[in-house]
């Protein structure tokens, strides 16, 4: 059984490479926005895996990759 990994206020903040603030997490869970938390007592924890989810509903594509890529092949 594979345990369910949390990270602290601090820890997400970290993840994120201090572009997202713990001061932004605390108002994101006062609005009931941005990724899933736990809360137990006072302790807020965030599932990893909510973090990944949150992640891939954020990913934003770019087609004009894929254009290049077919140009590309165009030429060879």
């Amino acid at each position: 059984m594979d345990a369910v990994k949390y990270l602290t206020p601090d820890e997400v903040a970290e993840r994120y490479r201090d572009q997202i603030s713990v001061g932004t997490l605390r108002n994101w869970r006062s609005m009931r926005v941005g990724p899933g938390f736990v809360k137990i007592g006072k302790a807020i924890l965030y599932p990893v895996s909510e973090l990944d989810a949150w992640d891939e509903q954020n990913r934003v594509s770019c087609r004009a990759l894929g254009r290049l890529h077919a140009n590309a092949d165009d030429r060879a």
